[in-house]
């Protein structure tokens, strides 16, 4: 109750006197108020309405602005995965390029060492023809013996750098190993299991005897890097033992061609009699040892003489071919023959 009377006490001090003569302008001047409050009702109203339609346009632009830097933080992280992905490939290609300099430069040597056992063994023959007695047979011996140990130390290089290895299917890749100082025979059996590879790559004459349309690619391609590097390494080995080969090859790694020097039957430019003679000058026929655009038979034919070639070096160590279809095998045995210990005893 007392704080009933305080209240109405205060409220009756709060309420202001107007006289009569004044009343007039003061209800004026209330009734201004009031308008002049609805008219900034109305505009508060109008501004609520067109400030609605930007606020949301401004959510809108916001959420699209958040999207926008999750997909800038996206793409940066995908800048960053390309340069390592780059960088990697950089590396990878440089690690490429140092091993075929390596290569290149273990190529370089061999030759170099072919042109010195070249010179040597032609030194060893001048000497040869000036040797008499057995004290000077004694002497061609061991020069003998050192050049056959020299031409073994370059094949084995060429069989490092070209690696014959024998695939198996219970145990594996072997390694081609020279023969055990006790071995004199000279040859060992190839497992009849396996299959030889040279470098990795294997060589079937299965393409070139069923050439197709849906003759695989890659297959032929492979098949094909493998005989350029049989044709380099028979031609390296045939220049170390200085026998000029039958068949000469034009090298071009996998695009190496064979050449067949056959004789050419001309008719008489004197008559026109139906007589032939044979022509003087030689003429060769290339063949290819890849199937890529060529004709399969002319192909077969190629690595057919590729083989002869092995075949004629084996010949020369005093071994037979184990077959014209065999030749990897032909060319691991003819390494394993160079690299025994009955190659130095042979004269």
């Amino acid at each position: 109750m007392e704080r009933g009377k305080e209240r109405l006490r205060r409220s009756e001090k709060d309420v202001k006197k107007i006289k009569w003569e004044d009343f007039e302008n003061e209800l004026t001047r209330i009734l201004s108020l009031y308008s002049a409050m609805e008219e900034v009702t109305k505009r508060k109203r109008n501004l609520q309405q067109k400030l609605e339609p930007l606020i949301q346009v401004n959510a809108e632009s916001l959420s699209r602005r958040n999207e926008l830097e999750d997909m800038r933080q996206r793409l940066e992280a995908r800048k960053l995965l390309v340069e390592r992905t780059s960088a990697a490939c950089k590396v990878i290609e440089q690690d490429a390029k140092e091993k075929e300099e390596r290569l290149g430069t273990k190529v370089k040597s061999l030759v170099i060492g072919g042109t010195s056992l070249s010179v040597a063994k032609s030194k060893s023959q001048d000497s040869n023809c000036q040797l008499e007695g057995k004290r000077d047979y004694a002497r061609l011996n061991a020069v003998m013996n050192k050049l056959r140990k020299r031409q073994q130390n370059m094949i084995l290089h060429v069989s490092c750098i070209y690696a014959l290895k024998i695939k198996a299917e219970p145990s594996g890749d072997q390694e081609l190993e020279s023969f055990p100082s006790g071995s004199r025979s000279g040859t060992t059996p190839v497992s009849e299991g396996g299959s030889v590879t040279i470098l990795g790559l294997p060589f079937s004459m299965a393409p070139f005897a069923k050439m197709s349309f849906f003759t695989d690619k890659k297959e032929a391609q492979r098949y094909a890097t493998a005989l350029g590097y049989v044709a380099h390494a028979v031609s390296l080995i045939a220049s170390y033992l200085t026998v000029p080969l039958r068949y000469p090859m034009r090298f071009g790694g996998s695009k190496t061609y064979i050449r067949d020097y056959a004789p050419s039957i001309e008719p008489l430019s004197s008559d026109m009699s139906p007589i032939a003679t044979l022509s003087e000058t030689p003429r060769f026929v290339e063949f290819p040892l890849f199937l890529d655009g060529q004709d399969s038979t002319r192909a077969a034919y190629a690595v057919f003489l590729l083989n002869k070639n092995i075949e004629q070096l084996l010949n020369i160590v005093g071994k037979d071919s184990r077959g014209s279809r065999q030749l990897l095998p032909n060319l691991k045995e003819l390494i394993l023959i160079i690299q025994s210990p009955m190659f130095l005893e042979t004269r």
